[in-house]
């Protein structure tokens, strides 16, 4: 147990620091990016966050995190942008640690999230 602890301690703290690296995109952004069909979302919220209102289009992450690489698109420059509830919220990191390791460099975050993107008036799928 304590060789398992011993390798997961540096495992999660590298993690955490590569998701560190991801950079805040805002609302007005992110709309453009969606207008143009150039981002992919990753919702981080949990599934039953995700039936409730998720940005239309976005993947589940927590349900369809193992078949991630399937589901992202093959040019690993693509904009991937991860968003869980709001600015206190860091679930999002899971999502964009997990496009990160896959080889994707323009990973982003919307720290705004579900919340600050409905507190704007813009509409949610279900």
């Amino acid at each position: 147990m304590k060789k398992l602890i011993y390798w997961l301690i540096p495992a999660l703290l590298i993690a955490t620091v590569h998701a560190a690296d991801v950079t805040d995109i805002t609302i007005p952004e992110l709309k453009t990016a969606i207008a143009a069909k150039q981002v992919v979302l990753l919702d981080a919220n949990g599934s039953e966050s995700w039936q409730k209102g998720h940005i239309a289009g976005a993947i589940n992450f927590e349900a369809d995190s193992a078949k991630l690489a399937t589901l992202l698109p093959k040019d690993k420059t693509a904009l991937i942008v991860a968003y869980c509830g709001g600015p206190k919220c860091v679930a999002y990191k899971a999502a964009a640690t997990a496009a990160q390791k896959l080889g994707y460099t323009n990973v982003k975050h919307l720290p705004d999230g579900i919340k600050g993107w409905v507190k704007a008036g813009e509409p949610v799928e279900k």
